[in-house]
């Protein structure tokens, strides 16, 4: 039985020649789950977010358990069941996860006021239902997004959705934490739960779902059961060649004598009032030419670190040194002016400007020498978009219209060219498709081929392997281990220190 059909969807934005969904035909079972797949710029979450009443088609019709479904607003796909967790979270930064994942069917006592005692306990049960690793009672500006997207999923299973939609949800989930949702999605669809899923990862593809559909350039090129495709195949289709998923060929052979860039020197960090750092003690430096990856847990201290690095928190004790130079208390206009490029995980609340131009966001580290001469900025512009492949109908455009994987690139683009020393990135291919990231781990050898000191922090385990020439394992705000082998052998030892498994580090 179709609890969904999509006829005929078209979808155009005013004032772009681009097609987001061009005549788009699918369907979706009962009990099924589904993939969508597709380059950055496809138009899969733009679909997606027509079924859940977020856009409009301008042309095309949705029926809902065979019966034709005007949906005009969130509140309305609420009431043909469906629900979505986005790729870029809507949560309330001032309310606790618990209060995020009732709202909007809050528990009342007397009838009038909002109980948070059974908002407490509703959140503390789904959370143990799922196996995640999330505290109910902290605010989310305090979350880490690892954490903010269990929030996102609790929240729609909460509401008790039939029709199920995630966007890119494993993005930042260690494996174990992929592995955990996979089976509560599994245990959702035996229920008759109907799911889909918009993702990059082609052997999550493979593992999770029914069926796949692969859209390009805005029009749907088929529909196939996953069983009968291989990893290959399906990247075929997304890409249009036999390329799969890359496994970088990188010389990781470390000069010792190189001179220290960053140095964390025994950091401690706490908010106010907090009696458990969220960093205790901290110390590892980066040499110039040096790839130092992060390993972690979402709320292991990965978040902590970025944001010690990025200038937003500051040690309570200890010190970060660049090239000698105590930056501990500096602020972020500081640490910019004194060699910091940065790409963080948050790519709406600290990448980007939404309300700003494309080309505004993408000059905004030469805004100096740019902003005062129009034509150059635009010239500028339009190079970092040629080589970085950027989707986007023009430099004018505001930033919130482009792709998630399309403003990630934007970010990378202007981030690499203005480096100087020393470049963070943070869950750099979050969102990115198979040939971006491809694209983005070259780019990052080639800076670490000219000398820069590469501070990786990524959930991704095939990422930090594949990239990184040391590896740092953090687990409850500390070092858990260090690995310096380049060996693949060595993910199941960095995944149980993840977890808190403790093993020995390792060397070859």
């Amino acid at each position: 039985m179709n609890v969904v059909e999509l006829k005929n969807i078209t979808k155009t934005y005013p004032g772009s020649a681009k097609i987001a969904n061009n005549n788009i035909s699918l369907d979706l079972r009962k009990g099924e789950i589904l993939s969508i797949a597709g380059e950055n710029g496809a138009g899969k979450t733009t679909l997606m977010k027509i079924l859940c009443g977020l856009e409009k088609q301008n042309s095309g019709d949705i029926l809902i358990n065979g019966k034709k479904a005007e949906i005009n607003s969130v509140v309305c796909a609420k009431r043909y069941g469906i629900g979505m967790v986005h790729q870029h979270f809507m949560l309330f930064p001032e309310y606790t996860a618990a209060e995020n994942i009732v709202i909007g069917k809050e528990p009342r006592k007397y009838g009038i006021f909002f109980d948070k005692k059974k908002a407490n306990n509703i959140a503390e049960q789904i959370i143990k239902e799922n196996n995640f690793l999330l505290n109910y009672e902290s605010k989310v500006k305090d979350l880490t997004l690892g954490e903010m997207q269990k929030t996102e999923i609790c929240r729609i299973l909460y509401q008790n959705a039939n029709i199920i939609i995630l966007d890119e949800p494993t993005s930042i989930l260690a494996d174990k934490e992929t592995e955990a949702l996979f089976n509560t999605l599994r245990n959702l669809s035996s229920t008759g739960k109907a799911i889909i899923i918009i993702t990059h990862k082609v052997h999550e593809i493979k593992k999770i779902s029914d069926r796949v559909a692969v859209l390009k350039k805005g029009e749907l090129i088929g529909v196939r059961e996953s069983k009968e495709l291989d990893e290959n195949e399906i990247a075929s289709l997304m890409i249009g060649n036999e390329k799969s998923v890359v496994n970088l060929n990188i010389n990781k052979i470390l000069n010792e004598q190189k001179e220290n860039v960053i140095v964390f020197d025994s950091v401690t960090v706490k908010r106010q009032g907090q009696k458990k750092p969220l960093l205790d003690k901290v110390s590892f430096s980066v040499k110039s030419g040096e790839i130092l990856g992060f390993a972690g847990v979402g709320g292991n201290g990965l978040g902590v670190i970025e944001a010690v690095l990025g200038g937003f928190l500051h040690p309570v004790s200890g010190k970060v040194l660049h090239n000698g130079k105590d930056i501990s208390k500096m602020n972020i206009k500081d640490k910019r002016e004194n060699g910091l490029a940065y790409v963080p995980a948050d790519r709406i609340r600290f990448g980007s400007a939404s309300e700003s131009s494309v080309k505004e966001n993408m000059i905004i580290n030469k805004r100096l020498e740019l902003i005062k001469n129009n034509v150059l900025a635009s010239e500028y512009s339009k190079k970092l978009i040629k080589k970085y492949d950027i989707q986007t109908p023009d430099i004018e455009d505001k930033a919130y219209k482009l792709s998630g994987g399309n403003l990630q690139k934007l970010i990378l683009a202007r981030e690499i060219d203005c480096f100087k020393d020393y470049i963070v990135f943070s869950e750099p291919t979050w969102g990115l498709d198979i040939e971006s990231s491809r694209f983005i781990w070259e780019e990052i050898t080639t800076l670490r081929n000219k000398e820069a000191a590469i501070i990786l922090i990524s959930t991704n385990l095939d990422e930090i392997i594949a990239l990184a020439d040391r590896i740092i394992v953090m687990y409850s705000g500390k070092i858990a281990g260090e690995f310096n082998s380049k060996d693949e052998t060595l993910k199941e030892a960095i995944g149980n220190c993840m977890q808190g498994i403790f093993t020995e580090s390792r060397e070859q």
